[in-house]
Order: structure tokens, then sequence, then C-alpha cells
């Protein structure tokens, strides 16, 4: 289906603020998308061949969610961060490696997808946005966790499926992180602070497939209080 039978989804997009136009083999942004910058707040561009976000993107100012996930794209433009009222971003499943420092700009980022790229390093650009709650770096070529992650806000973070082999000293001073995946990492046992399972707000760690089993984890420091917070979160969910 070419543009000309995408009509009917942008004059009902015109009306609705929501635009679902994935698998369409795009590779481009329509510029009958950029024109419906009065009121589109949800925009699905995910599962096309796009390469690159032009800097019109910025025309969409009422933007809350932008799909653009299993596309072809590298680089994020500039302008996509001043696109203020932006809460969710997926760019998951692209050729992204490194985020430009103006996604500090986009105050109201409450959820990032940036698994399935070719990411090598945390994108330290995203601490200290104060809405962030989930942020998902799943699948990539990390190796470490900086410094600075007391200003992380997220209350979920998943690094499942990477390299990382060491975490860092402030890990537990994240403010709000409960849920944090490590699952399939090079970690070795003693990589597990104690702090992070005595002092953290963690709830939920997940470690399979590590260089350890599991179940030496009740072996360390701090254990028995992070398994205080895991009981306490299942008795709420009941």
């Amino acid at each position: 289906m070419g543009n000309s039978g995408l009509k009917q989804h942008y004059e009902t997009a015109a009306k609705t603020g929501v635009l679902q136009i994935s698998e369409r083999k795009l590779k481009e942004i329509p510029l009958e998308v950029l024109n419906l910058s009065d009121n589109l707040r949800n925009l699905d561009l995910s599962k096309n061949k796009i390469r690159c976000i032009p800097d019109e993107i910025n025309r969409l100012k009422h933007l809350k969610q932008l799909n653009l996930s299993t596309n072809s794209i590298v680089n994020l433009p500039d302008s996509l961060f001043s696109v203020k009222k932006l809460e969710m971003l997926n760019i998951s499943y692209n050729i992204i490696a490194s985020l430009p420092q103006q996604i500090t700009n986009l105050s109201n980022l409450k959820q990032i997808y940036l698994n399935n790229n070719k990411f090598k390093e945390f994108p330290v650009q995203l601490l200290g946005l104060n809405n962030l709650e989930v942020v998902d770096l799943s699948n990539n070529k990390i190796t470490g966790i900086p410094e600075g992650m007391i200003n992380l806000y997220a209350a979920e973070l998943n690094l499942s499926q990477n390299e990382i082999s060491s975490l860092s000293e402030d890990l537990h001073l994240a403010p709000k992180l409960k849920i944090l995946r490590l699952e399939e990492n090079c970690l070795s046992l003693d990589a597990i602070r104690p702090s992070l399972l005595r002092d953290s707000k963690i709830h939920t760690i997940n470690l399979d497939g590590n260089l350890f089993e599991t179940k030496q984890l009740a072996l360390l420091e701090g254990y028995n209080e992070y398994i205080e917070r895991y009981t306490a979160m299942k008795k709420k969910m009941f």
C-alpha cells in the first residue's frame, strides 16, 4: 500500500490524535504525518524501513507517544528533543549506539525502550530525567554500569542480555529503582555488592544466566534484607 492508501488513516488521525502506520515499508516519515502537528498525540511507525528522522519532527508539539521500533535508524536528530510533551519513546530494534545530550530536554519522559540496538556503554544522558519510570536497554553490548546512578530515577531498569561484568558502587543509591534485570550478562558473584542487596529499594533483581548460580546470592551479606523487601512486595500483590 502506497502513501495514497494511507489517506484515510491521516484523516482519522486528524480527529483522534492517534496514527498507527506500522508495517508499510515506509523509507521515510511521510510529510502528511508532520502536517498533523495540531493534535497528534500518539504515533506508531514501527516495523518500517525508516533510516532518518527529519528535523521537522519537532512540529509535532503535542506528541506524547512515539514508536519507531524495528526500523533502520542510526541517529536521533536534535530536533526530536524539543518535543517536550513526549512521555514514551520506543526506538528498540534499530542501529543506535548513543544518545545525544539533548535528550535531557525531555523532562516528561516516563518510558524509553532502547533494547536491541548497538549500545556499548550505558547512556548516562538518561541520568537526571526526573519522571523516568522504565528504561529498557536489554540486548545490547553494554559492559558495565557507570557511577552516577544516584541520578537514575527509573523504577525499572532492564539490562538483560548485555556483556556487563561490573556494577557501579552507587547503584544502591538509585532513589526509585525497584526492579533490576541483569539476566544473561558476565557478572561474577563478587560483582554483587552487599550494599545493592542491603541498602537499595530494589525488591526484584534477576540474575539468572551469569557466572554464578543464583542460589549463591543467599551467601551474600544483605541478602536477608533483600528478601524482606521481595516478600513485602509479594504480599502487596495479593
